[in-house]
């Protein structure tokens, strides 16, 4: 199989790459011209993205693939995924990587049987009229099944809320063809009991959803990691914290684990809903300067 090979080695993932008002989507273009100026590879759309959502992305750069990160295979058909990509011109496929996820079952009414789910899904892209090519999707995959099935018939894996633990099982079991491009949750502060804060507040999002917490229990977290909004070393090993440099030796150690491409998460202070809401434009500037772009 033909794998994703242009997602570059630095991506940024952000749910504020997505919004419905004009002053946003204007702000957001501008936002991924300059992007793509600085040298990132790729755009991660973050949350529940639908296909439609790249289109302001996609318009706004010339080069940089453009990513959802995670649309979910309960929100949108697979005939109507696939016959929207059929609609994009061959430029703008060719920029184009659908991360899929089967979501969580208190988010998704219908969600059953996740793993038969998407496979099936997988099928109905393979077979629509004009197929959705396994190189230009991946797939949201933390337990082993899913893994392997990202190499098999997908470019590859995004795998979200991991360490470099995590990143070094994963690439054993997709072995060295498939993509492997874990997400990297990254709070820039010199202060240190700050930045802590910062990742707990964030990360109580996250520490009642069990899909997180048994993946994080088998890389060998306890249950008394995640009292408190997460204990020190839970923190350390799913955030990169302190300054560019800092986050710069935490990516390099995913890539030494085995990833190809890290999707840059930058964690800002305020609270979820802020974070999800502000294009975070100093911080993926000060880490452009830091971060190995060019590859």
């Amino acid at each position: 199989m033909a794998h994703t090979t242009d997602l570059g080695t630095i991506g940024l993932w952000s749910t504020a790459f997505r919004a419905d008002t004009p002053d946003a989507l204007g702000e957001i273009r501008e936002a991924a011209a300059e992007l793509e100026e600085l040298g990132y590879g790729t755009l991660w759309i973050g949350g529940s993205p639908r296909l439609d959502d790249t289109a302001p992305l996609l318009e706004a750069t010339e080069r940089v693939t453009v990513g959802t990160s995670i649309a979910s295979i309960w929100d949108q058909e697979a005939a109507e995924v696939a016959a929207g990509y059929a609609a994009l011109t061959p430029e703008r496929r060719e920029r184009l990587v659908l991360g899929l996820g089967a979501s969580h079952g208190h988010l998704a009414k219908d969600y059953a049987r996740p793993f038969s789910a998407m496979k099936d899904y997988l099928t109905a892209l393979d077979t629509a009229p004009v197929p959705l090519p396994a190189e230009r999707r991946m797939l949201a995959a933390l337990g082993p099944k899913m893994t392997t099935l990202a190499g098999e018939r997908a470019a590859g894996a995004l795998p979200y809320l991991v360490n470099a633990e995590h990143t070094a099982r994963a690439r054993e079991l997709l072995g060295e063809g498939p993509v492997l491009a874990p997400e990297l949750k990254v709070v820039l502060d010199a202060d240190l009991s700050r930045a802590r804060e910062t990742a707990r507040e964030f990360l109580s999002f996250y520490l009642p959803m069990p899909n997180y917490t048994n993946n994080l229990l088998r890389l060998g977290f306890t249950e008394e990691d995640f009292a408190g909004n997460g204990s020190d070393r839970l923190l350390d090993g799913v955030f990169a914290l302190g300054d560019a440099e800092a986050a710069s030796a935490r990516v390099q150690e995913f890539i030494a684990a085995g990833a190809d491409h890290i999707a840059v998460q930058v964690v800002l202070p305020g609270g979820i809903k802020h974070h999800r809401a502000t294009l975070a434009r100093a911080e993926w500037r000060a880490l452009a300067e830091a971060l190995p772009l060019g590859g």
